[in-house]
């Protein structure tokens, strides 16, 4: 039986890190990266630029394209940088993909509003980080899928505790639990 490719979201707020993990772990573990912010429609994009909030019927067609792009992964698989901040984000992405694996950047306000004062050429607003914060709904116990990292830890760290997590996920469910 073949090995279904690994498919991985790299989950948080705006500024949080989430593509340069996804960049590393694509590199790493040899998979394809897209950054989701790549598959924004350009009338979401303008909305950030400008400092509006994305309702989710502005983010419902980008997600069913991020999970449409995830299921058509081939060979090893697809890493793709993507907010995920509700459940039910998580969700319809999980509606297109079958086995996902999500790793949340979790970290404090003021360290991510500091990581986005220093970014360049970015269009997200540092505004827009607020509403970012009151939108996530933090993965739950329930989500197994799911693996939570601090933002403080170094980037060879993180790399290495995503990969073992997701590694370990994607053969737990394309093989089954072990047999005792």
């Amino acid at each position: 039986m073949k090995t279904p490719p690994l498919r991985l979201i790299v989950m948080g707020v705006s500024g949080c890190g989430k593509t340069t993990l996804a960049r590393a772990l694509s590199q790493v573990l040899g998979l394809e990266m897209v950054d989701g912010d790549d598959l924004h429609l350009p009338d979401s994009v303008e909305k950030m630029r400008v400092g509006i909030p994305l309702q989710d019927s502005d983010r419902w067609p980008w997600l069913d394209r991020i999970g449409a792009h995830l299921a058509q992964a081939q060979a090893h698989g697809r890493v793709v940088a993507c907010s995920a901040l509700k459940r039910a984000y998580r969700d319809r992405i999980r509606a297109h993909t079958g086995e996902v694996f999500f790793i949340f950047l979790n970290g404090d306000f003021e360290l991510i509003r500091q990581r986005m004062r220093q970014r360049e050429d970015h269009y997200m607003p540092l505004d827009l980080l607020e509403s970012q914060f009151r939108t996530l709904e933090r993965p739950q116990a329930d989500e197994s899928d799911v693996i939570e990292l601090p933002i403080t830890e170094a980037i060879d760290d993180l790399v290495r505790r995503a990969r073992t997590a997701a590694q370990a996920h994607h053969q737990h469910t394309a093989h089954g639990p072990p047999r005792t």
